[in-house]
Parts: C-alpha cells; structure tokens; sequence
C-alpha cells in the first residue's frame, strides 16, 4: 500500500531573542504560510520561541514544563493552522532545565518531547542538563519522524541508533554558528547517506548576543542529495519526501545491511 508524501516545510528564522510574545505572532503566520503551501510538518529552529544565547538565568526564568503556557500556545497555533510544528523551547523539569524541542500534531496535541542529549560548549553546559533518551521517536502521515538537536547530529552514533531504530526523517533544530559551515554543509548531507534516511537540519540565521548563525538549512535525501538549501537571510522552504527512497534498492554499498556490530563492541565501553 503506497504512503502519502509528507510536505515538509523548513523555517529558516526566528523572533527577537528573548521575546515570547513576538516568536509566537511569527510562528503563526509561518504556520500559515506552511499549511497554504500544503506542509503537513513545519520545523523551526533550535531554542526557536524564547532565544537561544541567552544568560542562564534568563533561560531559567523562561523555562516551562513541556505541557506549560509557551507549548500549549504552540499547540493552538498548529491546531488553528491544521499543520504539525516541531518548536524549540527551554522545559523545566522540577530544578532541572532542558534543551528541547517538541513535535506538536496538527489537532494540537503533544506527540513527543526530545531533550538534548549532547551538550555543546559553556552556553548549553551553564543553562541545561543532558537529556538522556537518545531515541525519541513519534509517527506522523504515515511516517516514522525522530528527533535530535544541533551538536547532537555530529555524533555518528546518533543518527546510526535512529536508522536502526527505523527513523525515517529526522529532525534537528539547530543553531549552528559561523564559521562552522562545514557542519551544514558536508556532515549533515554525509549522515544521511551513510544512514539512508532524510534528515532535516534546520538552523537561525539571525545574529545574537556576538553569535553569528550561518543558516544553511537542508533537508538531504537518503542519498545525500540536498532537496532544499536554504542560504543566509530567513526563508520558508517547502518539499515532498519520497516515501519509498530510503527503503529502495541501490547500486552504493548499504552501510546499515554491511556492518558488523561484533566488531564494535568496545567502542562503546
């Protein structure tokens, strides 16, 4: 039985840091761009509704629990919009406070809830705790849809324990900054092909508090091939998935078919 496409659509932009108010106002009419353009899921940018170099404690004071004001918000305007939204805020979890990001459904109901698991440098490592469930995973039109955030896609054990796991799209919300093109440009295009799945990195491309981010958002097929790139200024970039493209059969060596994870067992230990 074929699957229906999933019309994905990559927002590539942000509102103020630091203003709530107005990352909703934006997130509403690009939910509604989204939906016009036939999307079933939009996906926004890492820390995307609350800013994401921003003072622990002003991180901390905007941290909510996953079902708070902020997500419920969210779900509102995926509800009203009739589009699935993948948003990036800071959830508190008693004195905890995570990196997240949470896929909402287009009936505004929370599907699944990721916290990062790998956390870059003295910005993430003064205002977060490490998330510790590496696979999160949640079915939407059809297709199977995982979740990572930023540094964690440069791990190539990541994206291999999603591939396994039969992820086939993941998403990552990201806030890569300059110079590190290279990440958006040759790693994430090389982690899809070696794992034969689509993978959607969606970066900021604003500047703030001396960040520079790069942009360079993709979604790259199973084979590698960028389907959508984004450059530096803000953009809506829409496309359809083949849902039969990571499954299909291919001249290039499988590296999922081909390992031999008897060998590896210690680099793990």
């Amino acid at each position: 039985m074929t699957r229906p496409a999933l019309r994905v659509a990559l927002d590539q932009g942000t509102g103020p840091s630091g203003d709530t108010d107005a990352a909703l106002e934006r997130l509403a009419e690009r939910a509604r761009s989204a939906a016009a353009s036939g999307a079933h899921l939009l996906i926004t940018p890492e820390m995307s509704m609350t800013g994401y170099a921003l003072a622990p404690d002003a991180i901390a004071d905007r941290a909510e629990p996953a079902d708070g004001p902020l997500s419920r918000a969210v779900a509102g305007i995926a509800a009203r919009a009739g589009v699935a939204i993948v948003h990036g805020f800071p959830e508190r979890d008693g004195e905890r406070v995570y990196n997240s990001v949470q896929l909402v459904g287009t009936h505004g109901t929370a599907l699944a809830t990721y916290r990062k698991t790998h956390l870059f440098g003295d910005l993430d490592h003064g205002a977060f705790v490490p998330g510790e469930d590496l696979v999160v995973q949640t079915d939407l039109h059809g297709h199977r849809i995982g979740l990572l955030i930023c540094y964690d896609v440069e791990f190539p054990e990541t994206v291999r324990a999603h591939a396994l796991a039969g992820t086939e799209l993941l998403v990552v919300p990201t806030a890569l900054m300059a110079p590190d093109t290279a990440v958006a440009s040759v790693l994430v295009p090389a982690r899809a092909m070696e794992n034969r799945i689509h993978l959607a990195y969606v970066n900021r491309c604003d500047a703030e508090s001396g960040l520079d981010y790069v942009g360079l958002s993709t979604l790259a097929g199973p084979d590698g091939a960028e389907l959508l790139r984004a450059g530096r200024q803000e953009a809506l970039l829409v496309a359809d998935l083949d849902a039969g493209a990571a499954r299909a059969p291919s001249a290039e060596p499988s590296y999922l078919d081909d390992r031999r994870p008897d060998l590896y067992q210690s680099l793990s230990s």
